[in-house]
């Protein structure tokens, strides 16, 4: 089922003639709106919802025949590979040629090869996607395609920030790695098992696994043997319910290590983890709310003006960056056609609220400053924001620059 994020006709007054509304720019958000990561996707659209209304305020889109609006309309992938590929084939027959996706890289994976056969065999209905979240280092490596764009860091980038902060913890001896059983949690265990060896080799790893993804109800058999292993802290990919109930699990079994996570700021995590995470619960990302610049400060009160229930606080910078440069490419390119678009997107440099971030025109893959957390008790120095409500938020303690993040790429682009 699909919805439009935005109605864009109001009903007019009797007896008067209104002049025809300029045609939306329609964008396809293809995620799980059901399901165990149902949350997930729903924050989704929260965070490009609020995009588009920015765009849209400030009149929208400039184009050659006048300026157009943005209209997000979503469609229920139901966490299902088949689902996705079928909403697709949905948001093109509705006219849809910029669809956006995320919170999985098997599904990512489906989307860009179903686009990329779709824009070689009808050049007259060629589709780009924009891709927020899907971070399996091979989408912009191996697998890279001129149809998609990243603009999330892949998950090597953000290994790599986490490895910044566990070369300097001289007291750890043990680690316990521990994943999704899919591509991106596998790219995480791999690239976590190659960055220790490089930066710690004297970290032993007590324990290497992978676990279904969304279909673990119960973690504690896992929390028993992170336990058992005598890890002193646990690195993992794991995101949505899978991150929220293992933490819970390990909390609840007594463990009192360390969490390297990529999504322990979020989504029920701080509430689930409490006390016991106050030093040892580190995240990495693209922006946390207590970056302490006035920029920062004023973006995120800006979100929490807009989405005030403490459950909705989740919010991305990339995501926001994502559709400004949308804006920006659409600008520039004069066209929705996805050839000079995509064209437009690999130039595509923008700046908001003091964070800037640019395209990378060899693999597609954004470039941007990342910054790494770790949870404390609200109030503390540096820790002026809360999550989710939870009396708890994330001190950033290392900030890495873009040039810094920035990782070589294998791409062998083929371009129209």
């Amino acid at each position: 089922m699909k919805f439009a994020a935005a109605a864009l006709c109001a009903t007019p007054f009797a007896g008067l003639a209104q002049a025809p509304q300029p045609a939306p720019i329609r964008l396809a958000l293809i995620e799980s709106m059901s399901g165990p990561f149902a949350n997930t996707g729903e924050a989704v659209f929260r965070n490009l919802q609020w995009a588009v209304e920015r765009v849209n305020a400030r009149g929208g889109v400039k184009l050659a025949g006048g300026a157009r609006p943005l209209q997000l309309d979503r469609y229920d992938s139901k966490g299902q590979n088949e689902e996705a590929l079928s909403a697709l084939r949905a948001a093109m027959d509705d006219g849809t040629r910029i669809v956006l996706q995320g919170n999985s890289s098997v599904t990512a994976a489906a989307l860009i090869d179903a686009i990329d056969k779709n824009n070689e065999r009808d050049p007259s209905r060629r589709a780009i996607f924009l891709n927020y979240s899907a971070v399996d280092p091979v989408l912009t490596n191996e697998r890279c395609s001129f149809w998609h764009f990243r603009f999330d860091a892949h998950a090597d980038m953000r290994v790599a920030a986490l490895m910044d902060v566990v070369k300097d913890d001289a007291a750890l001896k043990r680690v316990y790695l521990i994943g999704q059983d899919y591509s991106f949690g596998q790219a995480v265990l791999r690239e976590s098992r190659r960055q220790l060896g490089v930066q710690r080799p004297d970290v032993e790893i007590v324990g290497d696994e992978l676990h279904p993804m969304g279909k673990v109800k119960d973690f504690a058999p896992y929390a028993t043997k992170i336990l058992a292993s005598g890890a002193q802290a646990v690195v993992t990919g794991n995101w949505g319910n899978d991150l929220t109930l293992l933490v819970k699990a390990a909390r609840e079994a007594g463990f009192n290590g360390s969490f390297y996570t990529f999504y322990g700021n979020a989504l029920g995590a701080p509430a689930a983890i409490g006390d016991a995470g106050i030093g040892r619960v580190v995240a990495v990302a693209d922006w946390l709310p207590n970056v302490q610049t006035p920029q920062s400060e004023a973006f995120y009160r800006a979100f929490r003006t807009r989405f005030p229930r403490p459950a909705d606080d989740y919010v991305h910078m990339r995501m926001q960056l994502l559709v400004e440069s949308l804006a920006q490419a659409l600008e520039r390119a004069g066209s929705t056609e996805a050839v000079p678009l995509a064209r437009a997107l690999e130039q595509a440099d923008v700046s908001l609220y003091g964070q800037r971030g640019r395209m990378r025109a060899a693999d597609h893959q954004f470039q941007q400053q990342l910054v790494v957390g770790v949870m404390d008790k609200q109030g503390k120095p540096g820790v002026q924001f809360d999550v989710e409500g939870s009396g708890y938020g994330f001190r950033v303690i290392k900030t890495i620059a873009p040039e810094r993040a920035e990782q070589p790429t294998s791409c062998k682009m083929k371009r129209p």
